[in-house]
This record gives C-alpha cells, sequence and structure tokens, in this order.
C-alpha cells in the first residue's frame, strides 16, 4: 500500500541521473564499434553511430538534467576518445571533457565521472588486454593523463562500472568486447582489473587528494527457481558471494575469491586494501538460478512470480530486492550511492510508479541504518542499449531516433518534484 504520509530523505541526499559516452555522444570509434560491424549483436544491423549526439547536444541535455531538479549528473570520459593510439592523448578532447566539468558546476550539478564504462580503445586487446598485467599500466596511465581534469569541482570519480559484468559478458560467455570464453583468462581478468582500480585510485589521489574514488558494482537479486532444490540454492549462494561482492571484498579487504560454475575459483591477496571512498550499487532486477547438468551448469531466468508484468526487456520488477541488498551493503560501512536503477519501459507509464516502489525500499533501507547519500536514475536519455540496440527506452527524456528530439516521459514530472521538495508521495 502506498504510504499515507509523505516521507521525507534524508538530510542532504541528492537526486540525479546517469548516461554513459559511448551510448549518448556519437561517433566514437572503439572495440564496440568495431564489435557492431562485425555483426556481434541481436539485430546484426543495429549501429551506434551517432548515438543521440549528446557530444554536440551537451549544453542541451544538462539543461534538460537541470530542470528536472538534478543534483549529480554521472557521465563517462571516453577512453577511446582521450587515447586514440597508445600513449597519445589528445589533449583537446580532455580539455573539451573539463569545459563541460565545469559547465556543470557552474549549474549547480555535481559530476560524477567513470573512467571506463565497458568500452576500450581499438588498440587496447591487441596490446594491453584485460587478461594480462600490460592492463594494469595502460589503465593507470589514462587515469593520470584524466586525473588534472576532474580536480577542483567536487568531482567524484567512477573508475569501472560493473567489472563483472564486463567478466562475465566479454570472457565467461564472449557476448561482448573482447569475445573471449576461456576460463583462464577470465580469471587473470578480474586480477587485473581489481588491480587496475588500484592503480587508478592512486594516480587520481596523488594529483586531487580530496577526490573521492569508488566503483558502481552491479547487483543482483537471487532466488532458487527450485525452493526446494539444494543445488539451485547453492547456486544463490555463490552468485551472491561471487557476483555481487566478489569485487567489493576485493577492493575493501584486499582478498579477491570467485567463484564461478564451468569457469573456475580465483583466490588471490591483492597488495592494496581500503580501497573506496564510497561504492555505487547498479540495481535492477531478480535473477532465478537453476541447476543444469551441462556447462554452464546453470540457467538464468526472470519469472514473473508475482505476477506485476516484466518489464519490456524481460526483467523481473522486484524493488524488494532493491532494499534487501542495499542493507546487505551495509556490512562495508561505506557511503552508498545508487549509480543506476530504471526501467525499460516503452511506452512511458510504468515507470512513475517503479521510481516510487523502489524510492520506497531505499528509505526502508535507510530506516535500518544504511549511509545512502544519493539516487542516480538510468537514465537521463534513452540511448543505445549495448547488444540490444535501440530497441530498450530507460530515459526519462524520450529520444525520437530519427529527428533526435527529446521529450518528456510522464515520469519527469514526478522525479521533478520528488527531487525538489526531498519528499516521497505517491505518483499522480
Amino acid at each position: 500500500m502506498p504510504d499515507a504520509v509523505p516521507r521525507p530523505f534524508p538530510p542532504g541526499f541528492a537526486f540525479g541521473v546517469a548516461t554513459s559516452a559511448y551510448q549518448v555522444e556519437g561517433h566514437i570509434e572503439n572495440d564496440w564499434s568495431e564489435w557492431e560491424r562485425a555483426g556481434r549483436l541481436k539485430d546484426p544491423a543495429a549501429r551506434c553511430g551517432r548515438g543521440v549526439d549528446h557530444w554536440n547536444r551537451f549544453d542541451e541535455d544538462l539543461g534538460l538534467a537541470k530542470g528536472l531538479g538534478a543534483q549529480v549528473f554521472r557521465l563517462s570520459l571516453e577512453w577511446a576518445r582521450i587515447e586514440p593510439e597508445p600513449g597519445r592523448f589528445d589533449e583537446r578532447v580532455l580539455r573539451q571533457y573539463r569545459d563541460r566539468l565545469e559547465k556543470m558546476h557552474r549549474a549547480g550539478v555535481t559530476p560524477m565521472v567513470t573512467l571506463h564504462h565497458f568500452t576500450h580503445p581499438r588498440w587496447f586487446h591487441a596490446r594491453s588486454p584485460w587478461h594480462e598485467p600490460a592492463s594494469v599500466e595502460a589503465f593507470r596511465a589514462y587515469a593520470k593523463a584524466c586525473a588534472p581534469i576532474l580536480a577542483g569541482l567536487g568531482v567524484q570519480v567512477v573508475t569501472l562500472n560493473e567489472p563483472i559484468v564486463l567478466l562475465l559478458g566479454g570472457y565467461a560467455a564472449g557476448v561482448i568486447p573482447p569475445g573471449i570464453a576461456e576460463g583462464k583468462k577470465t580469471l587473470a581478468a578480474a586480477e587485473n582489473m581489481a588491480r587496475a582500480h588500484f592503480a587508478a585510485r592512486a594516480e587520481l589521489k596523488a594529483f586531487a587528494p580530496q577526490v573521492p574514488v569508488g566503483i558502481a558494482q552491479n547487483v543482483l537479486s537471487f532466488a532458487p527457481d527450485r525452493a526446494w532444490h539444494p543445488v539451485d540454492r547453492a547456486l544463490v549462494h555463490l552468485a551472491t558471494a561471487s557476483y555481487n561482492h566478489g569485487f567489493v571484498v576485493a577492493l575493501t579487504e584486499g582478498r579477491l575469491a570467485l567463484s564461478m560454475p564451468g569457469i573456475g575459483s580465483l583466490g588471490r591477496t591483492l597488495p592494496d586494501r581500503n580501497g573506496l571512498d564510497f561504492l555505487g550499487i547498479n540495481y535492477y532486477t531478480r535473477a532465478h538460478l537453476r541447476f543444469a547438468p551441462r556447462r554452464p551448469y546453470f540457467s538464468f531466468l526472470y519469472r514473473d512470480r508475482l505476477e506485476r508484468g516484466l518489464t519490456d526487456i524481460g526483467w523481473e520488477d522486484y524493488p524488494e530486492g532493491f532494499g534487501q541488498l542495499l542493507v546487505e551493503m551495509k556490512r562495508y560501512h561505506l557511503p552508498l550511492w545508487v549509480t543506476e536503477n530504471g526501467i525499460d519501459d516503452r511506452a512511458g507509464h510504468r515507470r512513475p510508479h517503479y521510481l516510487y516502489a523502489h524510492w520506497r525500499e531505499l528509505l526502508r533501507a535507510v530506516d535500518q541504518g544504511v549511509d545512502l547519500r544519493g539516487y542516480l536514475h538510468w537514465s537521463l536519455l534513452d540511448n543505445f542499449e549495448w547488444l540490444e540496440g535501440w530497441g530498450p527506452r530507460f530515459g526519462l527524456y524520450r529520444v525520437d531516433f530519427e529527428t533526435l528530439d527529446r521529450s518528456p516521459t510522464p515520469a519527469c514530472d514526478y522525479f521533478r518534484r520528488t527531487a525538489q521538495t526531498g519528499l516521497l508521495a505517491p505518483p499522480g
């Protein structure tokens, strides 16, 4: 039932929006553009191409975010623009990114900058792939080049977006770049990505010690597909430990422990710990796990057991898992940010209730002592959704992909009212 009385968000709680460079900027040549030309998307003809032209419409889009009451804008830097050739950093591009961050700052919108949001320069996988130690130094050099543009503006930095998703998609399953389905390389890449975070953090702190550095960790609520089945239940325990917590434990405690069915296990003690100033949480859905007798030995299923209707991308609408996982993450004693949360809602009518249900769970987590600093909605704009191409629509603003015109969805007014009042009330 909806709350009868509007509930306040914590003092200082920030609302904001999130984007990523490749999905919105347009005209980027990197490993993903090559992947598309190779016909590796679900629609082999799909191309990101001009994206939604955010590179040229930045001022307009910043105005849209500001008009929503957004106090924080999460964006990523495009590594392929900044370092198109190994060791050659494009100062013109770095100045353009700095100019955008300064515009945000002047507008009263705090930037949250992601260094790595899935994409790489075209040279990266041949010269310094994640499964090779050279990747650590490549990422360190990139972070060092970016550090000067991030200082003095109140910027928060996410080094890696969803590293476990990149590992599982790019290595274990091989369905996204670099397209390697090999267990040993998957585990080696995991260790190097953890080391790369520490290396990047050291470079950022050397230049700007005050800049908070974290990661954006994708989390899923897991459930056994058959509650009575002991192996289904064991898979849930394994997935929770490795998928939701493996990287966070590595970066906070210096202990990387992963176990992936059909791939292998890894146990490493890292030379660093206490590597997070905050923890970003990306949450969308719940997955049901079912044991299968053949590799990868499990099925990953989206069920609609509560009969709410799957979202348009086919995911379960399960806000209860959001609150439960926020409480679970309290164990790290870190400030938490919701760095992504949203729904593929192509008609645009479900999003207000989705927001309300998830914000209500967020406040319940706050009631249980979770130190939540802000909520960033994925996404400000409809955009190119990786393997799914141009079908899904996660934007608060709908984009006409022919004209690139932006128009508000019904959720815009609700988001604005909540952000401006700091009170949670039902939509309507």
